[in-house]
């Protein structure tokens, strides 16, 4: 029976960076000659990162595409890589157009291409729109092992190349992956790797991109699962990684003469590979699944320290109130990036109270962050005498004027600005625009006001079980939320309780549930009106809010897509 080493290289890509990701492939490839693989696997788009939107309908961009998956080949061959049989993913374009490939390469040649079949087009996928399907079906025997490639969205379909491999007949089908985190999805991935092995009835390694790209974040985990489905090794999540493993594959099948419908299949022979001596390879292992809330703090930290880094920013600034959202986004920060590259202002008006001022400083004295204090009352006053403002359009230009303050502190030092907003404020419009809505990036746009509440005292709780300062000041959590915008004034003047707000917005905007349906799940009718009132007059501010992590099935922006001018309104019937 073969044995094949295989290593699975789950590694961090920057859209539009070639030269660079070039580089993360040889690497990777490099990693695994010394531990003897057989077989490299990369995700879905490394060589151009992923995803590329529109880059993928610019001709300049394909072209230079193809020329970094041609000038692949060579490069593994000199650097004495040019045994290992590497498949990798890159954007082809061929007559037709753009294609979703990945191309199988062995001594310094590429042997093969596969274009992906099922091109998704829902949620943050935009894949008709960019790519044409492929109908090839191409069979790899290499060492006596029949060896497959499907792309993502292939598996994630009923049908299709899974199906048409099986009617083939395959050892082994190598699955090249840039899937997307979502919280609380349970182990979705894992069932449904295992499903299609049973389908494919040949094991599968799963290999998936791992990173954020603007507020897309990637979660690796990537897998092998044996032809029962049984998960033989599994990566850790939200750091590179290469997963190598030893495969006993059937192998020595007489070719079939099988013709999946709507399929061309190709098999192409590797020759003249000898098996090679070498010890056993050390236990992979199967990574657990991290704690809801350690995974979804894994996912925004990744998701903001890799927007600034990929977009060359070198540090951070943000306002700090004292509050809950303004003291995570800085704890975010500081574990993203370091408390060196964390610049915290807290900006007092006449209505700051003073418990809020402490809980500013308190913690920036817990995080080591650089801080600093920018009154704004002068800024304030000068605006309100001047153009004679009062009530709301006064206790909005407390905020304006702070967002000026941070846009002048970041164009001076070459900051990037955070804005605080959580989900929660951000849906039924609780933010001021050009205030405290400006910004670069938003950490926690997809994070709801209760999960904010959690995270917060998860983090501190992890803090004291290392023996650490709890980043974030207990009264910070514990105290009322309140935007301070007038005397004595609390976030429950204006809206429901938290806790309801965030229940009515998960059946409304995450399930896209109409008023009867939320009556029927028990909402109070009033409720439910002004809460939908809210949230479907604040899609211009939304769509003007910055870019956030998407943690959660339904963010604003990449998946929940409404008309600014839109005059339907769920109300009673």
């Amino acid at each position: 029976m073969p044995q094949l080493r295989l290593a699975l290289a789950q590694v961090n890509a920057c859209v539009g960076d070639l030269a660079g990701n070039s580089r993360l492939v040889l690497e990777s490839c490099r990693r695994a000659a010394e531990e003897n693989a057989d077989i490299v696997l990369l995700p879905e788009m490394v060589l151009t990162g992923y995803p590329v939107e529109d880059l993928a309908l610019r001709e300049s961009f394909s072209t230079a595409s193809r020329r970094a998956l041609d000038a692949l080949p060579g490069a593994l061959a000199a650097a004495g890589l040019g045994e290992l049989l590497v498949v990798v993913g890159y954007l082809d374009a061929d007559e037709v157009g753009p294609r979703n490939a990945a191309a199988i390469i062995h001594r310094g040649a590429v042997v093969d291409r596969y274009h992906k079949h099922h091109l998704p087009n829902y949620g943050v996928f935009d894949e008709f729109r960019y790519f044409h399907a492929g109908d090839d079906l191409p069979v790899i025997r290499y060492r006596g092992v029949d060896l497959g490639v499907v792309i993502c969205e292939d598996i994630w379909q009923d049908g299709g190349p899974v199906a048409a491999y099986r009617e083939v007949g395959l050892d082994l089908l190598l699955c090249l992956n840039g899937s997307p985190y979502e919280r609380a999805k349970g182990d979705v991935r894992g069932e449904l790797v295992a499903t299609h092995a049973r389908e494919a009835a040949a094991p599968i390694a799963y290999v998936n991109l791992v990173g954020g790209q603007d507020e897309l974040v990637f979660d690796g985990d990537s897998m092998v699962v044996d032809a029962s489905g049984v998960v033989l090794a599994r990566a850790p999540q939200f750091v590179e990684h290469l997963l190598v493993i030893d495969l006993d594959l059937p192998g020595g099948r007489s070719p079939s003469d099988a013709r999946p419908a709507g399929f061309e299949v190709r098999r192409r022979t590797v020759e003249g590979v000898e098996a090679v001596e070498r010890g056993p390879v050390g236990d992979p292992g199967v990574a657990e699944p991290l704690p809801e809330e350690a995974e979804v703090w894994q996912a925004l930290v990744t998701g903001l320290g890799d927007y600034v880094r990929k977009n060359g920013f070198r540090s951070v600034i943000l306002g700090l109130s004292g509050g809950i959202d303004s003291a995570l986004v800085a704890a975010l920060a500081v574990d993203a990036l370091g408390a060196d590259a964390v610049y915290g202002v807290s900006m007092p008006s006449e209505y700051s109270s003073e418990h809020s001022r402490h809980d500013a400083a308190d913690l920036a004295e817990r995080t080591g962050l650089h801080y600093r204090v920018e009154p704004i009352a002068g800024m304030v006053t000068a605006f309100v005498d001047q153009l004679h403002l009062s009530g709301l359009a006064e206790e909005n230009m407390q905020a304006r004027c702070r967002g000026m303050a941070l846009m002048s502190l970041s164009n001076r030092d070459g900051h990037l600005v955070l804005a605080t907003g959580n989900k929660s404020e951000l849906a039924v419009g609780y933010s001021t625009i050009y205030g405290d809505a400006v910004g670069g990036f938003a950490p926690i746009k997809d994070v709801p006001k209760t999960l904010v509440w959690k995270l917060a005292r998860w983090r501190d709780e992890q803090a004291c079980k290392r023996g650490e300062t709890p980043p974030i000041p207990p009264s910070s959590i514990e105290k009322p939320p309140s935007a301070e915008l007038r005397p004595g004034q609390l976030d429950s003047d204006s809206l429901p309780d938290y806790a309801l707000l965030d229940d009515v917005l998960d059946d409304y905007v995450e399930s896209d549930r109409g008023f009867d349906d939320l009556v029927a799940a028990g909402f109070d009718p009033i409720v439910i009106e002004n809460i939908v009132r809210m949230v479907d007059r604040a899609e211009y501010k939304r769509r003007q809010y910055p870019p956030g992590t998407k943690i959660s099935l339904k963010a604003f922006g990449r998946d929940r897509r409404l008309p600014i001018t839109n005059s339907w309104r769920e109300h009673r019937p």
